[in-house]
């Protein structure tokens, strides 16, 4: 099959032919139809603690068709069944597994880090993890699942309550779901910082209020637009400083989640966090019930996430916009096109 290779750190993807994967017993070999380019995938390829191995195949935001199924999964699964996965193979059968919970199982493998992922043609799934896709849901919209479930997760997380005011650092893909999610959970102000205007535009369109631009008057503007300090500060940009700010930022009482990815080493002050009697609840992933939630509001027509994509390209053209994301310009989320 073809698929983009990473090779070494501060050089394009390649796109080569490498072998097709071969399913175990409880796995499914899945057709890749869409596959989205995250901000994880660019840690990942570079220099870094998450820096992958040369020769990876990364990708984790697919969808697609089962084209093979596991000795185990013959009676479950059709050739040609509409999928999207959790881009985990765990064992199955352990009580996290049985949970939902794939990415905290001991024995998880992460789709696109530890095993090949989803820029390929072909990718190996775990059936405890695959779920079928509604015949009324695109491909293209179902490439979306991943990344609105990281968002969901989120705001779960927080346990958002109606009439909450949310700020969220960044608005950025993750951003973006945030802001989706919490309106859809009825928040009452939900206010983007924000600098970019692509992603200005593309906050209002997916549940913002209203945006803010990033800086020291940030929690003046909040007061501003709102009336009060927000209940909840969703920090999704994962720099170093900015836990700071959304403690400095958060009222008494107020909730900071973190879901940005920061890979250095960051300092704040825990005094200030202290007086306030904040709470701080990191927030990453998601569960199989996120997924399945996700995929019942696109195919209820509940959501509409469709503004989030600003780019779609074929195997071939990945690798330059997938280097494009380092410095984006207009891009939200990327997907790649299998054809």
């Amino acid at each position: 099959m073809r698929a983009a290779v990473f090779k070494e750190v501060g050089k394009p993807m390649v796109v080569e032919t490498i072998a097709d994967p071969t399913p175990e017993a409880n796995e499914l070999v899945v057709k890749v139809g869409y596959c989205g380019i995250c901000g994880t995938d660019l840690h990942s390829t570079r220099e870094g603690a998450a820096t992958v191995p040369c020769d990876s195949v990364l990708g984790h935001e697919f969808c697609g068709e089962v084209v093979e199924t596991g000795s185990a999964l013959k009676s479950k699964w059709q050739i040609g069944d509409r999928v999207a996965s959790l881009p985990f193979v765990a064992c199955g059968h352990c009580e996290l597994c049985a949970r939902g919970r794939p990415f905290e199982c001991l024995q998880v493998k992460l789709t696109g880090l530890e095993v090949p992922g989803g820029f390929a043609e072909y990718v190996k799934t775990g059936d405890a993890e695959t779920l079928k896709l509604p015949d009324q849901l695109s491909m293209e919209t179902a490439a979306l699942i991943e990344p609105l479930a990281v968002g969901l997760h989120a705001v779960r997380v927080s346990r958002l309550a109606a009439g909450s005011r949310v700020l969220i650092i960044g608005g950025g893909p993750v951003g973006l779901a945030v802001a989706l999610w919490a309106r859809f959970m009825g928040a009452r102000d939900v206010l983007v910082s924000e600098m970019a205007p692509t992603r200005i535009a593309l906050a209002s369109r997916l549940g913002a209020t209203g945006t803010l631009m990033p800086g020291e008057t940030l929690g003046e503007q909040f007061a501003d637009t709102s009336g009060a300090a927000p209940d909840i500060i969703f920090e999704c940009v994962g720099a170093p400083g900015l836990i700071q700010q959304c403690i400095e930022l958060a009222p008494r009482r107020g909730q900071v989640i973190p879901v940005g990815v920061c890979e250095q080493q960051d300092n704040f002050m825990p005094f200030l966090a202290l007086v306030k009697e904040l709470s701080m609840q990191f927030a990453i992933a998601y569960t199989r019930d996120d997924f399945e939630t996700v995929i019942a509001m696109l195919a209820q027509g509940r959501i509409d996430p469709s503004a989030m994509v600003t780019d779609v390209v074929s195997l071939d053209d990945m690798p330059a916009a997938f280097e494009a994301l380092r410095n984006p310009s207009h891009q939200c989320k990327v997907l790649t096109r299998f054809d």
